[in-house]
């Protein structure tokens, strides 16, 4: 997955970006980067500055930085940072730092939007014998149950996915846990927000969720750089990674420890329905006599329900979950 994802001619490098496969949030709707700049306007008060930081996480090809730049009010200073493994996008606005990794010591929000589903795990599965073992696959999408899961694997599948019969399957999220942490670890202080496809442990899918796409179609999970591989995100362990920051592996490091004496409040999770309702987008339609008085208004507020409808559908992009941790700020929205 790593390898297929951002190793040579990963999928993640391509040039057309992931917006040439499959259609996010952020493409479905520019209310939703209003919603995310009325967050990051929320933060910056609750910072008591009018100089804020804006990171996003898996910037793609810096959509989201560029719908949230377009509008935030006059008078907020924005440092803009697109943490992204592939190139600096031609055209991109000057204000954007375009980096590979999440800036130290930003104060702001700190906003990950489909970056965790595609942070690289293993896939365990039982045997026969009622064992779990890791699923070996190769180039062509051919697959094997290797070695016995052991170590700090086995001790994050026993704490968050417990795994019973043969032929269940389990997606480790412990490298997704880690990047989460490393990344929260590194803002001063502010928000920061995990977006996702995801699942918590008194619902876990019994036979994972590994999936592929390409050219906007679901397509068969070949690890060769052709289609994207997503996996679910087990969002409540990558919340305990930041609040509980010791882990099997041992002692914690320095930004966990720092994380750990500025976590202020418990993190919250929410679906995207509750978080962009709470943000302003609520899928209302306009009101009738509007239509006769402001014909044209009438229209583009109807349109702009329809996006918002679709943002926030139950059995789609609504069910999305955030993950809301604050650092060193109060927490509410």
């Amino acid at each position: 997955m790593q390898e297929a994802l951002y190793g040579p001619g990963g999928f993640f490098l391509r040039p057309e970006g992931p917006a040439g496969h499959f259609r996010t949030s952020v493409h479905a709707s520019p209310l939703f980067a209003g919603a995310v700049a009325r967050l990051l306007v929320r933060t910056a008060e609750e910072l008591g500055s009018d100089e804020v930081a804006f990171v996003d996480v898996g910037a793609g090809r810096g959509e989201l930085l560029a719908g949230v730049l377009a509008v935030v009010p006059e008078g907020l200073r924005v440092r803009a940072y697109g943490v992204e493994r592939a190139a600096r996008p031609a055209g991109l606005d000057p204000r954007i730092t375009w980096t590979d990794r999440v800036p130290e010591g930003a104060r702001g929000l700190l906003f990950a939007n489909e970056w965790l589903d595609n942070v690289p795990v293993e896939v365990a599965e039982v045997d026969a014998a009622g064992a779990a073992r890791y699923v070996e696959v190769d180039a062509g999408g051919t697959e094997r149950l290797g070695a016995v899961v052991g170590g700090a694997d086995a001790a994050w599948l026993e704490r968050w996915w417990p795994l019973g019969e043969p032929g269940e399957r389990a997606e480790i999220g412990r490298t997704r846990d880690e990047a989460w942490a490393a990344a929260v670890g590194a803002l001063a202080a502010g928000t920061a927000v995990a977006v996702d496809y995801a699942h918590l442990r008194a619902a876990r899918p019994p036979f994972g969720t590994l999936a592929a796409f390409r050219e906007g179609r679901e397509v068969a999970p070949v690890p060769d750089g052709s289609c994207d591989l997503t996996v679910h995100v087990a969002l409540d362990a990558c919340a305990a990674a930041v609040a509980e920051p010791a882990d099997t592996r041992g002692a914690p490091d320095a930004a966990h420890a720092r994380v750990a004496d500025d976590f202020a409040g418990e993190p919250r999770i929410v679906t995207q329905r509750e978080a962009l309702r709470s943000l302003g987008v609520t899928g209302a339609r306009p009101p009738l006599a509007l239509a006769s008085t402001d014909p044209a208004g009438y229209v583009r507020a109807l349109a702009a329900a329809g996006e918002a409808a679709e943002l926030t559908a139950p059995g789609g992009l609504g069910d999305f979950l955030w993950l809301v941790q604050r650092i060193g700020a109060p927490a509410r929205y």
